[in-house]
């Protein structure tokens, strides 16, 4: 039997206290030197990106240039505390083990990391002059055809390849020698308190990893959008981190196989039925406006689906002040959104492009900047162009895709006064009005602002006095549509009082559509009929009170309104004017895993995966017909999708 004296049972406390200490000092060392190994990774990769990219780069200021450095700090720390878990992980279990095994595959697995965002990194370097945008999965595209890549590939980029891969090599292996773990913590065999030690520590590490990796506290985790700071696109594809970039590309790449699983027609065929859709008059005679430049102002309406308002749907008491406001001006009512989400709604309205199932495009910016925007058309006019927020832009990259098309201003929840009371997921649509109205008020005309409500997006926290309870069905939501319809009144009558107001049109349009009493399933076409409604003062007098029956979706917008303005409206190939009385009626939309296809005759949902149609109101005969057309729709815009 082993006997400690009181003198020995201290000494070996104050031992086990001071091997404590040091594994936790060893233990914070070792996280914040694999974080700062992943900055320099990073921030060399700009360097190499600037002197590799020179041309384009030179275009910007040096505070511009500077400012990359700095508004990729939060991206990059969320994919360095990514990459950072596992290999902590193993360097951790060293420590507290010895077991040299733990360290060879911690310094294996951080190889292979450092090799695979060196690879994307370096690659993107050399792409960037021929693709003008981050590198992206399409590369993959490139990679099934080994063929063309070696005839396109010149040797002066393997040359410049290999040259970063190598830089990259020499600095990252002196940083790792100095900064290398070799020594465990000499720990007493039998101490099983440090077993204890050690998960105390990786809980740690792994909770504050975890809330660096997702950008913070906020409720929404962060995007790409983050790093975003300039309308210079090259600013902001240096600011974006490159692997986070890459990856988020995978994922979306890999998540889904849809591409395989849209209906496939013969490309003849399709063309000949796509030209049945679009052959028709564009020319006629329909003009609602008193000038072709009046102000602009949009009103993007949170879920304000069709089917909550007085006007449209059954909810005869949800929406009074906007059923007086439909009195007053051009009403839409055969009006369907593109998809469920708003950075769907958002690409549409503004880009004319109809959605594809399980593709975000806003997502993509190698796809959506080749799209047109309408800012831009009003751009060579002289317009200014404003995008406001209540809550975060990072949502769905919406940010970025406003700031990649060249919006004057793009602000969002971090733009709004500190002062003003906030809810849990935006800003109160009253004070999101009132901000807009003071941006507008500082604006020389003539100008396009754009408004994105957020009170009637869960969970509909919002001023509650004076608002009054809704009975039946989906309460919460209903009662905050009667807090946004006044909210927007309110809006409308304080503009009314300004001299801008007199040439300025309101488009107010919902992002997307919602569960409302009596359509709650989301892939019933009712579930996506939403309101458009132009109001102002510009509208000719015989217009005002009218409606327009003629179906179509989200999509449609730019060129009908381009065409009152006069503009390119040719540009937006995939849209409709819907103000044309030859205008062909048809709307496509998408569904979780589907899509879903609507005419005057009809409508039908289909699952991708199911191979079923989970809603059809067309007769069999019409329903072979339709979806004949739906299929070659979708494939013609499928192929325009992956070819640009």
């Amino acid at each position: 039997m082993c006997v400690i004296s009181p003198s020995s049972n201290r000494t070996h406390f104050n031992y086990r206290y001071l091997c404590y200490m040091l594994f936790m000092r060893k233990s914070a060392v070792l996280f914040t030197r694999l974080l700062l190994l992943w900055f320099i990774v990073f921030d060399l990769g700009r360097i190499f990106f600037t002197f590799h990219n020179w041309s384009t780069v030179s275009e910007l200021t040096w505070t511009e240039w500077l400012l990359s450095f700095v508004y990729s700090m939060r991206l990059d720390l969320a994919t360095a505390a990514i990459l950072t878990v596992l290999p902590l992980l193993f360097f951790l279990l060293f420590l507290w083990n010895g077991n040299r095994f733990f360290r060879y595959i911690a310094y294996a697995v951080l190889s292979v990391e450092l090799i695979i965002v060196v690879g994307v990194i370096a690659g993107e370097i050399n792409a960037y002059p021929e693709w003008n945008h981050k590198l992206t999965t399409r590369v993959f595209m490139h990679f099934l055809h080994p063929d063309e890549v070696v005839r396109t590939a010149d040797m002066g980029m393997i040359i410049w390849f290999i040259v970063y891969a190598a830089l990259f090599g020499v600095i990252l292996w002196q940083l790792i020698k100095k900064w290398g773990i070799n020594d465990p913590i000499p720990w007493k065999k039998g101490w099983l308190n440090s077993g204890l030690q050690w998960f105390t520590v990786q809980l740690i590490s792994i909770a504050v990893l975890i809330l660096f990796a997702r950008g913070g506290w906020q409720q929404i985790p962060i995007n790409t959008d983050a790093a975003y700071y300039s309308k210079e696109y090259v600013a902001n594809d240096m600011s974006v981190n490159s692997f986070y970039f890459f990856a988020k590309s995978f994922i979306l790449y890999t998540r889904s196989e849809s591409g395989a699983l849209f209906p496939k027609v013969e490309e003849a065929k399709a063309k000949k039925v796509l030209r049945d859709f679009y052959t028709y008059p564009t020319q006629h005679n329909q003009y609602i406006l008193t000038n072709k430049r009046p102000n602009v102002v949009f009103i993007l309406l949170e879920s304000w689906t069709a089917n909550a308002i007085g006007c449209l749907g059954a909810a005869k008491t949800a929406t009074p002040h906007f059923d007086q406001l439909a009195e007053e001006g051009v009403l839409f009512t055969q009006l369907y959104a593109t998809g469920g989400t708003s950075e769907i709604g958002n690409a549409s309205i503004f880009s004319g492009y109809p959605a594809l199932p399980e593709i975000f495009i806003t997502m993509q910016p190698e796809k959506h900047r080749k799209l047109p925007s309408l800012n831009q058309d009003l751009s060579a006019w002289g317009y200014s162009s404003h995008y406001l927020f209540s809550g975060d832009l990072s949502y769905g990259n919406i940010g970025g895709y406003f700031a990649d098309h060249g919006f004057d201003e793009v602000a969002d929840e971090r733009n709004f006064p500190a002062s003003l009371p906030k809810g849990k997921l935006n800003y109160f649509d009253e004070d999101l009005y009132k901000v807009l109205f003071d941006k507008i008020a500082k604006t020389k005309e003539p100008f396009m602002h754009c408004a994105f409500t957020g009170s009637t997006h869960s969970p509909y926290d919002f001023p509650q006095k004076g608002i009054p309870k809704w009975q039946g069905e989906e309460g919460d939501f209903m009662r905050s549509m009667l807090y946004a319809d006044k909210s927007l009144a309110d809006f409308l009558k304080r503009c009314a009082q300004t001299p801008w107001f007199d040439n300025t049109i309101f488009v107010l349009i919902a992002d997307h559509g919602h569960a409302a009493p009596g359509v709650k399933n989301p892939n019933l076409g009712a579930y996506f009929h939403v309101p458009m409604l132009i109001i102002g003062k510009p509208l000719k007098k015989e217009w005002k009170g009218k409606r327009i029956t003629t179906l179509g979706s989200q999509a449609d917008v730019a060129r009908t309104l381009l065409y009152q303005m006069g503009g390119d409206y040719k540009r937006y190939l995939w849209g409709k004017d819907l103000l044309n009385p030859n205008c062909p009626e048809f709307a496509l939309h998408t569904i979780n895993r589907g899509f879903g296809w609507i005419t005057p005759k009809g409508n039908f949902s289909y699952n991708m995966d199911a191979k079923r149609y989970l809603d059809n109101s067309f007769s069999p005969a019409a329903l072979n017909k339709e979806r004949s057309r739906c299929s070659a729709f979708m494939s013609l815009l499928f192929e325009d999708y992956s070819e640009n």
